[in-house]
């Protein structure tokens, strides 16, 4: 995919709700992803989109990473911005990064083998016992709707996923088969504070929940 298919794509599915991601995304990582995090931690956001994850999070040195040179535009200042195919060498030192996090990421990439690759980079870059948090649409539980994004080219499973990370030498500590519900395109707005609500609904999760949630450790 070129560069400006991926620019043409984020604003053909986010123009207007840019707000309102971030919003969004402040309290998903307030509420839950923060418990990973701690201040003095070296977090990359992988594949970042326009920054809702990295924007949030508290830590000591924060990077983002995406082709869409937009992307930089929506950082917030402090984030160092890395404008590259995943897949190719990171210029990141090894054993650098506490926390890597993905979300709604890996599915888009061209096949299985840049996946592989992307995966081994991430291990490289993370300490011993750094974790890879890992979100994204679960083909288990969306069946057919999976493929409904013209760019989704990779089908993962909880399971699947899982199986891989364990393939590059992750431990996997975490695995949430139904988490977020799959609707943060293609959607009106929905009160803010019902995203707080169910957060705390752990049993609604099995009812509304389309994404996998898994953390991986470097062992």
């Amino acid at each position: 995919m070129t560069d400006s298919s991926v620019e043409h794509i984020y604003d053909l599915r986010f123009r207007g709700l840019e707000e309102y991601r971030n919003q969004v995304w402040r309290i998903l990582v307030t509420k839950f992803f923060s418990r990973w995090i701690k201040p003095g931690d070296k977090v990359l956001d992988l594949g970042c989109g326009y920054g809702e994850f990295i924007n949030n999070v508290e830590a000591k040195s924060r990077w983002a990473m995406d082709l869409n040179r937009k992307t930089q535009d929506h950082l917030s200042s402090g984030i160092e911005f890395i404008r590259q195919d995943c897949s190719e060498p990171w210029p990141i030192e090894s054993a650098m990064l506490d926390i890597v996090f993905t979300s709604n990421f890996f599915e888009h990439l061209p096949d299985k083998n840049a996946l592989e690759r992307t995966l081994e980079h991430v291990h490289t870059s993370l300490k011993p016992g750094g974790r890879l948090l890992m979100l994204g649409p679960n083909i288990s539980a969306l069946n057919g709707s999976y493929w409904d994004f013209w760019d989704h080219h990779v089908p993962l499973s909880h399971e699947s996923a899982a199986e891989l990370l364990k393939l590059k030498r992750f431990v996997v500590d975490l695995n949430i088969p139904k988490f977020l519900p799959y609707n943060m395109t293609r959607i009106k707005k929905r009160p803010l504070f019902l995203v707080s609500m169910y957060l705390r609904l752990r049993w609604a999760w099995f009812f509304f929940g389309k994404q996998f949630f898994l953390v991986a450790r470097k062992s």
